[in-house]
């Protein structure tokens, strides 16, 4: 017979997930929930989006799950519709901001553990040819640490 394994319990009320989706720890969940006082651009009950602080482009945007989901990591097959809405709404943002070339933009994720953030987030840059010597480093295509959203969709779209 095989030893039981002893996992501690936590305590009732010590997990920071809630059950309305929110990570009571993480950036972007309090910034959903309107406690760190920044602009949302879209909001809804499946994503959301915001501008990047620290941005790498003209327009940077973020746009998230508005309920709490791990990284890019740590997604399956069954969240394919969820990266292709952030994907869409990402292109409304920029139609919205007057940036009418899709040729002249990057979709992407951060792969971990190369992300600050573990609250799925896509980054949203455009345009492309202006971005800096840092940012086109930053989120280089074909690199260790970012992958393009077509990238992602493909890597789960072929999981069994």
């Amino acid at each position: 017979m095989a030893a039981a394994v002893n996992t501690p319990t936590p305590e009732i009320g010590t997990t920071n997930q809630t059950d309305d989706g929110y990570d009571k720890k993480c950036i972007f969940c309090k910034i959903l929930k309107g406690e760190m006082g920044t602009e949302l651009l879209h909001n809804d009950e499946t994503v959301s989006c915001f501008r990047d602080i620290h941005a790498g482009a003209p327009h940077h945007y973020l746009v998230v799950p508005s309920k709490h989901v791990g990284n890019c990591k740590s997604l399956g097959k069954e969240h394919v519709p969820l990266v292709e809405q952030l994907v869409e709404t990402g292109k409304e943002i920029l139609q919205k901001n007057d940036v009418t070339d899709l040729n002249d933009v990057r979709f992407g994720f951060h792969w971990p553990p190369f992300c600050s953030v573990t609250h799925l987030h896509l980054h949203v840059l455009a345009p492309v040819s202006q971005m800096g010597f840092m940012s086109r480093l930053i989120y280089r295509l074909n690199s260790y640490w970012f992958v393009t959203a077509d990238q992602l969709l493909q890597r789960l779209n072929s999981m069994s």
